[in-house]
């Protein structure tokens, strides 16, 4: 008679083994903490070679405009060759995550961290505009992996761990501890298990206090001084709020849009298709220099206080909405999160403008703390994750000062982006990638 197979291993609920699990989670932070540093000290460092590589290419004679061109589709067919190398570096991973999480997916080998840090540097670094929050996360979840697997854990904590590391690599991301641990909790797992939390906690504090040692112990944006708005304007918040959700939820379906439409082209190899995609931002990028990539600068300008034409505003903001997504539909390294922000601060700016123009007293006053409140409330209208987003923007900014009207836009903004019934952007590609995967099954 044929012995029963056993079935995986149970987690280890003991003292010993939660003792463990915080160790491992604290040591994989480490880890991530130093690789996601540098990750973002290259992003840091192409974004300005960038601006002066559109400079000089504004000098020359001729079709200057064929240098960023060509640079940023090299960057980008690049980056579809690492792809090619590790299929699961394609997009941001974070999906990737949430379906390892739930049991549906494979923890990832250590083999896709080198592949989402050189297919990330490649494709954000050339212009594309994504974030440096997925590669990140999925560093982490990979690293998480492989630490859960060397100190021989239980199946069912190997995905815990990939979780939790995964949240330390968003924390890393975003110079946000508590916003990493929140996206852990609220977006991926949505419960609170004392293992996850506390593994969680420990690898995100170690994680972001080495990232702090390669790129300085400060926030990120430096926000310019300004007080609580006056509560008189609440009510223009929550209308903002509105508007933002239904902006949400037509950039979620955009992304979607350009997604099946490049996947449509199913004779024209991955690289050629990238190197397109490439060759499209690298023109946008010879117009506004600043307009493309993970989208830092031009949310710094906005949140120091610098003073923009409408007319920039604009254009800035048209760009970036929509090059977001047909770089994401690229299929190469690089998240979503970071992109969301910066597109929620210019319609934070746009909308303070357009209202300046209408009221009859001077409303800029009210620019910074909207771009501020349209960081979060876009945010929450595109993943769902509202508390995340207010947590990793005050974090970011270390500013409080807009607390309430963010409470009262980014729910009004999730509200409106469900009466629409426009899904989680998250959850509409965690679904995708399980239709691939089946087809995939089915063909082989």
């Amino acid at each position: 008679m044929t012995a029963p197979t056993a079935g995986p291993d149970p987690p280890d609920d003991s003292m010993r083994g939660s003792l463990l699990i915080c160790v491992t989670a604290t040591v994989a932070g480490v880890a991530i903490g130093f690789v996601g540093g540098a990750f973002r000290w290259c992003l840091q460092a192409a974004d300005q070679l960038r601006v002066d590589f559109v400079d000089w290419a504004h000098r020359l004679p001729g079709p200057g405009w064929l240098v960023p061109l060509a640079a940023a589709a090299a960057g980008a067919t690049l980056a579809a060759l690492v792809v090619r190398w590790e299929p699961l570096a394609a997009g941001s991973g974070i999906q990737h995550v949430e379906a390892v999480f739930r049991g549906d997916a494979r923890p990832p080998l250590i083999r896709l961290l080198p592949a989402k840090f050189i297919g990330g540097v490649l494709s954000i670094g050339s212009g594309l505009v994504l974030g440096r929050e997925g590669p990140t996360v999925h560093m982490g979840a990979a690293i998480g992996a492989e630490a859960a697997r060397r100190v021989r854990l239980p199946d069912s904590e190997v995905r815990m761990m990939q979780t939790a590391l995964g949240g330390a690599g968003l924390a890393v991301a975003f110079n946000a501890p508590i916003g990493g641990t929140l996206f852990t909790l609220e977006e991926v797992t949505k419960s609170f298990r004392v293992k996850t939390v506390l593994a969680t906690l420990f690898a995100a504090a170690a994680a972001v206090g080495c990232a702090r040692l390669v790129l300085g112990n400060y926030p990120d944006f430096d926000v310019e001084r300004i007080g609580p708005p006056e509560l008189r304007w609440l009510p223009l918040f929550v209308v903002f709020g509105l508007f933002t959700g239904w902006l949400g939820a037509a950039y979620n379906r955009l992304v979607l849009w350009f997604i099946d439409h490049v996947a449509a082209l199913g004779r024209v190899p991955a690289p050629a298709k990238a190197a397109l995609v490439g060759a499209v931002i690298g023109l946008a990028m010879f117009v506004y220099p600043r307009a493309v990539g993970g989208g830092d600068p031009v949310s710094q300008l906005i949140l120091g206080g610098h003073r923009f034409a409408l007319s920039v505003v604009i254009g800035y903001l048209v760009v970036r909405f929509f090059a977001g997504p047909l770089s994401y539909s690229a299929g190469v390294p690089g998240g979503l999160f970071a992109p969301l922000l910066a597109v929620g601060a210019l319609w934070g700016l746009l909308f303070v403008g357009v209202f300046n123009l209408v009221w009859p007293t001077d409303a800029t006053s009210l620019a910074v703390p909207m771009a501020l409140v349209g960081m979060t409330a876009f945010f929450g209208a595109t993943v769902r994750a509202p508390v995340t987003g207010m947590v990793i923007v005050v974090e970011m900014t270390a500013t409080t000062e807009v607390i309430v009207p963010m409470l009262a836009a980014t729910a009004a903004a999730v509200l409106a982006a469900y009466l629409v019934a426009s899904p989680p952007i998250y959850d509409s590609l965690r679904e995708r990638m399980a239709v691939e995967a089946a087809v995939e099954d089915e063909s082989a």
